[in-house]
């Protein structure tokens, strides 16, 4: 079991340290929750900014603030933040264990066109993997969710996936069903979490979650900052060994089907 909390943050816009120092403020009024592994949306201490001139980082700030306070709070957490990569940066999501030492550093692999998010940020290439407490966790950032081939193969293995975004209210039931579509198919417990309010030029109603493999709605957050708890059981292989949906996957043909497209 692992007790999980998702910060649905009101991101001050492009400010980084009153963003750290919200979350210290935060983490000293949950400190007493005995919770394992606390998750903050995409770009957590900037908002989704295309001002990579201010927002980039090149010595690793943010790892080093929160891998300090992972430590004092004991306890893992996950955080965005933007990469200084030369002409191009990348959009990362970390998550550090209660020993302040990296476990995870994703890079999302669909940066985001419609915003031109594309023009400064170049995508990942690697579908990450991850342990804590035992249990097998991947991560994925934002925009990733509209291309469901990159979770059917994290979840080969994880049994859980997180999802910090900053996804504008105006396409919130896009967000909610996608989620549990994600869920769903993948037989996987979806983390999604999201930013909340007035954030630059957008306005974010939250819609934070935890989703089970059946696509339960365990709990959530709407249209107000706050904490999200859930004590998660991983009995993902309880799921897919009672409606065993994978097994009926045909790789082979799919992947003919690509190589036939790609080759076009």
């Amino acid at each position: 079991m692992i007790k999980v909390a998702l910060f649905q943050m009101n991101i001050k816009w492009e400010n980084k340290n009153a963003n750290y120092l919200h979350l210290e403020e935060k983490l000293k009024s949950i400190k007493k929750r005995k919770i394992d592994f606390l998750l903050l949306p995409e770009m957590s201490f900037t908002g989704f900014s295309m001002n990579t001139t201010l927002t980039k980082e090149g010595t690793n700030e943010s790892i080093k603030r929160i891998g300090k306070l992972a430590k004092q709070y004991n306890m893992a957490i996950g955080f965005g933040w933007v990469k200084d990569c030369g002409l191009k940066s990348e959009n990362h999501y970390t998550v550090i264990n209660k020993k302040g030492n990296i476990v995870s550093d994703y890079t999302k692999i669909h940066p985001f066109s419609f915003y031109g998010e594309d023009k400064k940020i170049r995508p990942g290439n690697d579908i990450i993997s991850f342990k804590l407490e035992d249990i097998d966790f991947s991560s994925f950032i934002c925009y990733d969710l509209r291309f469901p081939e990159v979770f059917q193969i994290a979840s080969k293995t994880a049994s859980v996936i997180l999802l910090p975004a900053n996804w504008p209210a105006n396409r919130r039931e896009h967000w909610k069903c996608l989620l549990q579509a994600r869920a769903i198919e993948n037989q996987v417990y979806i983390l999604a979490i999201n930013c909340v309010g007035q954030v630059g030029d957008q306005n974010y109603s939250g819609d934070s979650c935890i989703i089970d493999p059946n696509g339960q709605i365990l709990a959530g957050l709407a249209d107000t900052e706050g904490i999200v708890e859930y004590e998660l059981i991983d009995n993902t292989m309880m799921f897919r060994k009672n409606f065993p949906v994978k097994n009926d996957r045909r790789e082979d043909l799919y992947h003919k089907y690509v190589l036939n497209n790609t080759n076009d």
